[in-house]
């Protein structure tokens, strides 16, 4: 794992989750979970494992990032935001970073994102575009958000 920036420092303690940042920070500035409902977000990182980047000083939560996964054969990254004005300081690649070396120990056979604003840095922790793009299909849902 690269090193944290000067004054960052990443989690995977779920229990430090400031949940009224997070969801804040997802409702009001991430493009795909505009005016999420608070509700639908706890219950969403209830069945996720939640990560985080925070203010060593004062322990404000920063960045945050959660993967849906089985434990064992696969996982999605997902909800993956940085305080909008400390964005550009390397925050994102500390969380990713975090991110990867945890689940690490899991051996996952395939880990998932989707992204349309930052595969630059997703590809600097190994992601790359679908390799059989032709084999995967999706489900619309029933919900809007």
């Amino acid at each position: 794992m690269r090193p944290e920036p000067d004054g960052y420092a990443f989690s995977a303690d779920r229990d430090r989750i400031d949940a009224g940042w997070m969801h804040r920070q997802l409702s009001e500035h991430a493009y795909w979970a505009l005016g999420r409902p608070r509700e639908l977000q706890d219950a969403a990182n209830a069945g996720s494992r939640c990560y985080g980047v925070y203010d060593a000083a004062s322990g404000a939560q920063v960045a945050f990032a959660r993967v849906v996964t089985d434990g064992a054969t696969f996982g999605w990254l997902c909800d993956v935001i940085v305080d909008p004005e400390l964005r550009g300081h390397g925050l994102g690649t500390t969380l990713v970073a975090g991110v990867v070396a945890d689940l690490e120990p899991l051996r996952l056979k395939r880990l998932m994102l989707a992204t349309s604003t930052a595969s630059g840095l997703y590809a600097q922790h190994g992601w790359t575009p679908l390799r059989a793009p032709e084999t995967w299909m999706e489900h619309p849902g029933s919900a809007d958000l």
